[in-house]
């Protein structure tokens, strides 16, 4: 009998579990927060430090470079050690990071900080969607992750309005200062509450070496169906990212002159669609079957609303499109479940890191390449922001054709076949 069912009261068991979740979503919150910071504090890095736009991406991606190299780490020490263990040791690292940052005398400290923030962030939403695949019942299982990434919006919300209130009065510095502050506290709360309860979907911990469990990475991607996935991955969320995290305030700035306050309202405005939307795709997912013809849809359709951004110059219009962009990038809680029915239940942990580090690594990438665009933009006198923005939608159509014309995993089609 599954462990939740929507119509029946919680028991007392079933309470720890949710106040376990909601703890563990703390941490994935300022996570979330972390990652989008950019956008907001950009101004002030380049009062500060003189940043060129292509500075500005570097930092933006290193943190989901780190984050995303980090996944092998971590999703092997998922394995060997378990959520808790995990996530207690690696929290630390961000809250010395971000402190770090705060202090930071030059770009490349500043660098420094970004670095260690993003290795400690990395097992934070990973140890979401575990906990819900070992203690939920698995048919809720994408409805669960969607409730998780919306819950991780909270990070986003205080990346808009409050913390540019925050820099517009006593400076970006103030922004790390507090972040590190609410990254100590999620790091308090879970040690002192989150345990592991026994599980039938928890596996015994493993006694591979390190070399081995690397080497089961390598195995994942050597299924050719993990292409297709990974592609996507790396893609999807790494565009509405690079919209949110970095190209969003400069955008509103700029090209519409609104205040740092106004662009973090915008800012704040998706970020609270971000809380619902993943939870409404995962209540609206379609089911084996058909989720992947859902998922290359929508990515195609985001693909054309980052074209007609590009080449919208009405700023009321480019609001409401923006957070139009908000509500369908709640898709990609989609790709979740596609991961885990697509490899056989001993592979599902790794499989999610690796699908995990590919989304991180993808944006890292996006934002670093879309900061030399911009600049190369800018040099040839281009609008640089309509060029960086149809360089994101190409970027993920591109994705999109690949995810639909690449081998997808037989697990899939016995599904399909078995309904």
């Amino acid at each position: 009998m599954p462990i939740f069912a929507a119509s029946s009261a919680p028991t007392p068991r079933q309470r720890p579990l949710w106040l376990m979740l909601l703890t563990l979503l703390s941490g994935f919150a300022l996570s979330q927060a972390f990652r989008t910071v950019t956008s907001t504090l950009a101004g002030g890095l380049q009062a500060d430090f003189g940043l060129s736009t292509a500075d500005l991406g570097a930092f933006a991606g290193l943190f989901g470079l780190s984050f995303g190299v980090a996944q092998l780490l971590m999703g092997i020490a998922l394995d060997k050690f378990g959520l808790r263990p995990t996530i207690v040791c690696a929290l630390p690292l961000a809250i010395a990071g971000a402190t770090l940052s705060a202090c930071a005398p030059s770009y490349g400290w500043l660098m420094v900080g970004q670095l260690c923030i993003g290795i400690g962030c990395s097992p934070a939403f990973l140890v979401c969607t575990l906990f819900v695949a070992r203690h939920f019942a698995p048919e809720r299982f994408a409805f669960f992750s969607g409730l998780c990434l919306g819950g991780g919006g909270l990070g986003l919300m205080f990346t808009g309005t409050p913390l540019a209130w925050l820099v517009h009065g006593w400076g970006w510095r103030a922004g790390f200062m507090v972040l590190a502050m609410l990254c100590l506290l999620a790091w308090g709360l879970i040690v002192a509450l989150v345990h592991e309860p026994p599980s039938p979907h928890a596996p015994e911990p493993s006694q591979e070496s390190w070399g081995q469990a690397l080497h089961g990475f390598v195995q994942l991607l050597a299924l050719p169906h993990t292409w297709g996935i990974v592609l996507l991955s790396a893609s999807c969320y790494a565009a509405f990212l690079s919209l949110r995290g970095l190209w969003l305030g400069p955008l509103l700035m700029q090209r519409f002159d609104f205040s740092l306050v106004q662009a973090g309202n915008v800012a704040l405005g998706v970020s609270l669609i971000s809380l619902f939307a993943p939870g409404l795709f995962g209540r609206l997912d379609p089911g084996t079957a058909r989720r992947r013809r859902w998922l290359q849809s929508a990515s195609l359709l985001m693909a054309a609303l980052f074209v007609l951004l590009a080449w919208l110059g009405q700023a009321q219009a480019s609001v409401v499109l923006i957070l139009s962009m908000g509500l369908l990038s709640g898709y990609t809680v989609l790709q979740y479940a596609d991961v885990r029915a697509s490899y056989a239940p001993q592979l599902t942990g790794r499989a999610l890191s690796l699908f995990t580090m590919a989304m991180f690594l993808g944006v890292a990438g996006m934002q670093w390449c879309t900061g030399l665009i911009g600049q190369w933009a800018t040099a040839q006198g281009w609008d640089s922001y309509r060029v960086v923005l149809c360089s994101i939608a190409i970027w993920l159509a591109l994705a999109s054709l690949a995810f639909r014309f690449l081998p997808h995993s037989p697990l899939l089609d016995a599904a399909s076949t078995n309904r």
